[in-house]
């Protein structure tokens, strides 16, 4: 079977509260895991929530990143999504889990656009 992209679903624990909490620093660490990945970056939007909590999206030519943070549980829910055979989103989870100084990942992967015979992609 063929696949239009592999889809993460990673649930990271025993994060360092400090950094689930902090914006700026959870969308630089979110950067750097697509490039890690060997992922294009295109745009990034993050919110931080009151009284805690950070939510945000990096968007990349090959899909996106998206996580949302619960700094009081030390916990963050991310899904890497990538497109193609270039990235590698294992790649990003893992280095998100080092960052954010996690105890514990369990992550799944779904494929995405699953089909029995070859994708013809139209040129549009």
């Amino acid at each position: 079977m063929n696949a239009l992209g592999r889809h993460i679903l990673a649930e990271i624990y025993g994060c360092d509260a400090s950094i689930l909490n902090n914006r700026s620093l959870i969308e630089k660490i979110m950067v750097e895991s697509a490039l890690e990945a060997g992922a294009e970056v295109r745009e990034v939007a993050f919110h931080k929530f009151s009284p805690q909590g950070v939510s945000g999206v990096v968007v990349i030519s090959e899909s996106h990143l998206a996580i949302h943070t619960w700094p009081e549980l030390g916990y963050a829910a991310v899904d890497v999504f990538t497109c193609g055979e270039k990235v590698n989103p294992w790649d990003a989870c893992n280095y998100l889990t080092e960052r954010f100084k996690a105890k514990h990942m369990t992550a799944t992967e779904v494929k995405r656009g699953v089909f029995e015979e070859p994708v013809k992609v139209a040129n549009l």
